[in-house]
């Protein structure tokens, strides 16, 4: 058995007084061996990534450790003055973060930003900092790796910049690498190259790594073992093999089954008297000679949910953009059925536009967080038509409809959690009675168990409402779940379209195979 390089025993960090709980982290103990990968699994506010910041010696600000140890090949990192811990981070222990594009300089060389590291640490010349920059680059499978080193963050992709945020942590060859939801944002594919480059850091480089994350299916691709988290402490800590195949605590019993099954569910058939919700014909949208959509034609009935799914750029949120209203296409036509109406078409959906309403990815973006959120959602409500008196009645029923209390109507939206906050979202989406909604990705960064009550939420209204969704995602867990369904697009262009169990039981397109053969922990979870 490979020797222990981070021993952690006894670490507790304090929350602030008035918090809901007295430590982020409370008596967390483990051991980190060399050429192992430890994923540290549990939800938003758990105390993963708490952790994770404390042993890099940089808790979130008005966080303190209180007791226990870090130690680092034998070395007690507790107590280390700031001057002596600069010196290990990124040296002997360096972070790889879950947002690439926030944690790159967009107005900087990726190639540039790689050397900055060697300047820092080894101070060494020019040349060959630039030498280094590009065989690092290389090494995290980059294409033409002299040609990255020369682009900028926006000019890559999501994947490529977080291969990037990677060869900037491998550049001092560290004992231990620390990686923090770093697939969390990435289509499956992107994701399936991102967690196969950590195993090779394991197998090849023999790095320790402690990996964060939500996501059970990750998990099952990468972990060697496992260490869950609830509240601050770590309820479970063992073999991967065994947790996954018989946990013991019932907090990783409830999260295991909480993860989305690639098999649909028995649905009901849909009526033969639905009335079509949308219909888009022919639409193709260009930019500055790119076809980001190419003759893309589908329908949807009220009461059923289809499913857009496809990796990032194929076309998924234009294709939204263009519905809204937000876009112009090119060519084609999208018409929208007004409920109890005649139909409406792009012009006059621009004067109507509540007909067509919006399930946003980042709840808490897209919420005014100066404004309580029944005000939210009753001037939302108003903006449909609704007199004031009527227009509180309606956003006070319909946070009783998403399952929330009376008291929430006063609060803000950040007294509330994620899940919570795209629960707001989807009653403000209700709020002026659409025809149908488009949820662009509302589930895709919440918590396992929170993104189940939400899909659960979906579907329920789906039928008491006879709502038409149309969904997007990449990630076809979720697809199988929620979908009557699923569209697959690829380069702009639909290539596969059917009911949910069939395409997912039998895909016929190459591309539809290979997404589905990417989702992570196939076959385990």
């Amino acid at each position: 058995m490979n020797p222990a390089i981070l021993e952690v025993s006894g670490l507790s960090v304090a929350l602030p007084p008035g918090a809901d709980r007295p430590f982020a982290v409370e008596d967390a103990a483990f051991e980190l061996r060399r050429g192992e990968i430890l994923c540290v699994v549990g939800e938003s506010g758990s105390g993963k990534s708490v952790l994770s910041s404390a042993i890099m010696g940089a808790p979130p600000k008005g966080l303190r450790v209180t007791s226990g140890s870090i130690r680092l090949g034998g070395q007690e990192l507790t107590g280390l003055p700031d001057r002596a811990l600069r010196r290990i981070r990124g040296n002997r222990i360096a972070m790889i973060f879950q947002e690439p594009m926030a944690a790159l300089n967009p107005a900087v060389p990726v190639g540039k930003q790689v050397e900055e590291v060697f300047e820092l640490h080894a101070r060494l010349p020019a040349a060959e900092r630039r030498e280094r920059a590009v065989k690092l680059l290389a090494e995290t499978h980059l294409p033409d790796p002299a040609r990255i080193a020369q682009a900028y963050p926006h000019q890559l992709s999501g994947g490529q910049c977080q291969r990037v945020i990677i060869a900037m942590a491998l550049a001092m060859e560290p004992e231990v690498l620390i990686a923090d939801e770093p697939t969390t944002a990435l289509d499956v594919t992107t994701q399936a190259q991102v967690l196969k480059l950590v195993r090779e850091l394991r197998d090849v480089r023999g790095h320790g790594i402690l990996f964060i994350t939500h996501d059970f299916g990750v998990v099952a691709d990468v972990a060697d073992r496992i260490a869950v988290m609830s509240k601050g402490r770590i309820v479970e800590i063992g073999e991967a093999s065994r947790i996954l195949a018989a946990p013991e605590h019932p907090y990783t019993k409830s999260l295991i089954a909480a993860v989305p099954s690639l098999t649909p569910p028995p649905r009901a058939p849909m009526s033969e008297a639905s009335t079509e919700a949308l219909a888009v014909d022919g639409v193709t949208k260009r930019y500055a000679g790119v076809t980001a959509l190419d003759d893309v034609s589908l329908r949807l009935d009220r009461g059923e949910i289809l499913t857009i799914v496809g990796e990032s750029g194929c076309g998924k949120s234009t294709l939204a953009r263009v519905i809204v209203c937000l876009t112009k296409p090119t060519t084609g036509s999208v018409t929208v059925e007004k409920p109890g109406e005649a139909a409406l078409d792009r012009t006059a959906r621009r004067a109507d536009r509540r007909h067509v309403q919006m399930i946003f990815q980042d709840p808490f973006g897209s919420l005014n967080p100066r404004r309580a959120v029944g005000d939210i959602i009753a001037r939302a409500a108003m903006l449909g038509g609704a007199d004031r008196k009527t227009a509180t009645s309606r956003a006070a029923a319909l946070l009783a409809e998403v399952g929330l209390s009376r008291e929430a109507y006063a609060r803000r939206p950040g007294a509330f959690s994620g899940g919570q906050r795209q629960r707001i979202g989807i009653a403000r989406a209700l709020a002026m009675e659409p025809g149908f909604v488009i949820a662009d990705e509302c589930v895709s960064a919440l918590d396992v168990s929170v993104q189940a009550q939400i899909l659960d939420l979906l579907r329920r209204l789906q039928s008491e409402l006879r709502l038409g969704i149309l969904f997007i995602t990449h990630d076809l867990r979720v697809a199988a779940q929620l979908s009557d369904r699923i569209a697959v697009m690829k380069g702009g262009k639909i290539v596969e379209e059917g009911p949910a169990e069939a395409l997912l039981s039998a895909p016929a397109d190459p591309y539809t195979r290979r997404l589905f053969e990417a989702a992570p922990g196939r076959g385990v979870v």
